[in-house]
């Protein structure tokens, strides 16, 4: 037997403001998954993206503290260099920190990246035309 990858976990400080987040960007989270302890949308090809509480880390894993940030990230692609640049706009018109405003990066692609409500990465990406 093989393990498969099934899903990307993510502790929230705040659900609300993590699942607000992340449904601006597109992310199916069912209704009332912003009061929960524990809250899943499914992603494209079957894999989900999954918020837990710190509370709820703690329930199991009661020496649990949150890290900095900065280590992990999720990458998502755009249809355009202008919806790179759109979408960044937006989370940070909402008060998100943008960490890298958009540019063009020398392996081909329109890249920006923003922090979700407990700083981690969330990368916007799009080819560049003609590569």
């Amino acid at each position: 037997m093989t393990p498969r990858f099934d899903a990307i976990g993510l502790v929230a400080s705040d659900m609300a403001a993590s699942v607000a987040f992340y449904r601006r960007l597109g992310f199916a989270f069912p209704e009332g998954a912003e009061t929960q302890a524990h809250a899943e949308a499914q992603l494209p090809g079957g894999l989900r993206l999954l918020l837990d509480t710190e509370e709820t880390v703690r329930s199991f894993h009661p020496e649990w503290q949150p890290g900095r940030g900065g280590r992990s990230s999720i990458a998502l692609l755009c249809e355009s260099p202008a919806e790179v640049d759109a979408v960044y706009e937006e989370l940070v018109a909402a008060g998100h920190h943008g960490e890298l405003k958009p540019w063009d990066a020398v392996w081909g692609q329109r890249y920006a990246v923003v922090h979700d409500p407990d700083g981690n990465g969330v990368d916007l990406f799009a080819p560049l035309p003609g590569d």
